[in-house]
């Protein structure tokens, strides 16, 4: 039977804010677990987590002792348990529903892509406004509807996650409908900032600025 340190994450709730940062490489030390998981390793350190992350021990363990005591001093963590707790602390232990609008070339993209599945997202639709020609695009057994339809499609539905990828001059406009529709979670792929009221979360990704960034590294001179 597998031992458990005393305090396993799951009997502990934070009693203060999450730094943002934290929550960022949750993300990157359970995906780190899934691959050592996949190699049959049954412990790591807090020195062997952090190493292919470029982040230090110390870190790792200030980050993971915010949700509890997870290790064993001279023993590490148990690389399963470790993952299956970081899963639950994410929600991805559970179906996370998703929809995308906006399904032009990236947005089709996304739709067609199958790794969301293996981490726990489900895609339930996409939207957009030429419904037809995105289908034909993205090539997937999503389905998708016309923009307009967004409230007939999704009043009463549980939506976990919005991506966004529409024109820059809609995207505050469908942002009000999906935060009116109960959406608490957006991925923003508009070069836009979007105004949303407390409680409502949004990630950007503004591809334009991550290749301007890049471009200083790969100046001659």
């Amino acid at each position: 039977m597998e031992k458990r340190p005393p305090t396993w994450g799951k009997e502990y709730a934070p009693h203060r804010p999450i730094p943002e940062a934290t929550i960022k490489r949750l993300p990157l030390y359970a995906r780190a677990l899934q691959l050592l998981e996949a190699q049959r390793a049954e412990k790591v350190s807090s020195a062997e987590l952090a190493r292919p992350l470029g982040l230090n021990s110390a870190q790792v363990r200030k980050d993971l002792a915010l949700f509890g005591q997870f290790g064993t001093p001279g023993f590490g963590y148990q690389v399963t348990g470790l993952r299956r707790e970081l899963r639950r602390i994410l929600g991805t232990d559970r179906e996370v529903r998703v929809v995308l609008v906006g399904a032009g070339n990236l947005g089709s993209a996304l739709l067609s892509y199958r790794g969301f599945l293996k981490q726990g997202f489900t895609m339930l639709a996409g939207f957009d406004v030429d419904p037809e020609a995105a289908a034909v695009r993205a090539r997937t057994s999503v389905p998708i509807h016309h923009v307009d339809a967004l409230e007939d499609r999704l009043t009463g539905r549980r939506v976990d996650i919005a991506v966004l990828a529409v024109p820059v001059d809609a995207a505050q406009s469908i942002t009000d409908r999906l935060v009116e529709l109960g959406v608490r979670a957006i991925l923003n792929f508009v070069p836009a900032r979007l105004a949303v009221p407390p409680g409502v979360h949004v990630r950007y990704v503004d591809l334009s600025l991550e290749l301007e960034s890049l471009s200083y590294y790969v100046q001659d001179g």
